[in-house]
């Protein structure tokens, strides 16, 4: 899953057993838009957004919106790389830092300068000539169990360097870095705080200290974490998870009643943070429209919207976040980061030393 936070998405639809979240005008497998009047949104799973935010588009624009959700993000991404010469749809949403070098080597877009591009927080922006643009943000940290700790008079984790300590042994599970975007997430994070050849020493002392691993970030957050409304009804065990800086409001803002402060905390000092861009895709069918389409997902229409529908912050510095997530969020002053260049360079190898350290 991309993103993003995103995952806190499926949080609640799984956890809190919530119906489906998404709220386009059109989704499902199917045609591109061929014609003038259609344009054709390809993204993962998690996408979604207030019906009358996208019914506003479609207003003012003169375009039908149709919505292809086509996996979690790696899988979205490999299935737009495999397709891109007969591209599903005009533009893509969902694609992360972690994996954007993957789409830009295979020339998967169309250079497009955005419209209200200067609107934009600069630190977001990815530096390739255009090629895609930024559209949120948000940080993949450890999440914690409140009560867990308090019963335990244990104090919670917050750095890296914390998990290794003999208190949260047995305590932590994450995602396999090679089949989830928060357990790479997670991965590149160590791999910033202790550079390319400390983080291996990291990941033998995590291991050591119990660390367990899963292929996805639902079977982490909603099953083993026993912080989580899903987790606590599948009994899971483990009260530290790699997840996402916006999960706690997901589980403060949708749980009845609501509580004053949200369930679950981060460890803000274990996060590593995530853009996620959409792009014109090489060949669309519709390329005005698209281009109409990506200039509306940075307008301040769709980027008040994003954080109570796909728990992501917006890129719009006039952006404004509803006032219950505002209340819940945790902000990290400052989060791990990596150039995509870096990312680019290193991902394949270190998932791979990763894979022979860590699972074998």
């Amino acid at each position: 899953m991309s993103t993003i936070k995103k995952a806190a998405l499926v949080a609640l639809a799984t956890g809190l057993g919530i119906g489906a979240l998404g709220a386009c005008s059109d989704s499902g497998s199917g045609s591109s838009g061929s014609d003038s009047k259609t344009v054709t949104l390809v993204s993962h799973d998690s996408f979604a957004a207030s019906a009358s935010v996208l019914k506003a588009f479609e207003k003012t624009s003169g375009y039908r919106v149709k919505v292809l959700k086509d996996g979690d993000a790696g899988e979205a991404v490999n299935k737009a790389i495999l397709t891109k010469d007969n591209p599903q749809g005009d533009v893509f949403f969902g694609v992360d830092n972690t994996l954007l070098s993957r789409a830009l080597d295979n020339h998967l877009f169309e250079p497009y300068q955005a419209a209200g591009l200067n609107q934009v927080r600069p630190e977001s922006l990815p530096g390739h000539d255009h090629a895609v643009t930024p559209i949120d943000t948000g940080e993949i940290c450890v999440n914690y169990d409140k009560a867990y700790f308090t019963s335990h008079h244990v104090k919670p984790p917050a750095t890296f360097a914390d998990l290794t300590e003999p208190a949260y042994r047995n305590l932590l599970v994450t995602e396999n870095a090679s089949t989830s975007s928060p357990g790479l997430g997670f991965l590149l994070g160590s791999a910033a705080r202790y550079g390319g050849k400390g983080w291996p020493a990291y990941w033998t002392k995590l291991k050591g200290n119990g660390v367990k691993v899963v292929d996805t970030w639902e079977q982490a957050y909603n099953e083993e974490f026993s912080g989580s409304a899903g987790g606590k009804k599948a009994g899971g065990d483990r009260p530290l998870v790699v997840s996402y800086a916006s999960s706690p409001p997901a589980e403060a803002i949708y749980a009845h009643p609501q509580p004053r402060t949200a369930p679950t905390g981060v460890a803000t000092g274990t996060c590593f943070r995530q853009i996620e861009y959409a792009g014109l895709l090489a060949h669309a069918k519709n390329p005005k429209g698209g281009k109409a389409l990506i200039d509306f997902l940075i307008s301040t229409r769709f980027q008040d919207d994003m954080p109570l529908n796909m728990f992501v912050d917006p890129v719009n510095e006039k952006a404004q976040a509803p006032a219950d997530y505002r209340k819940y969020a945790v902000r990290v002053a400052t989060p791990q980061t990596m150039p995509p260049d870096e990312i680019a360079q290193h991902r394949d190898e270190w998932v791979r030393t990763w894979t022979s350290l860590v699972l074998k």
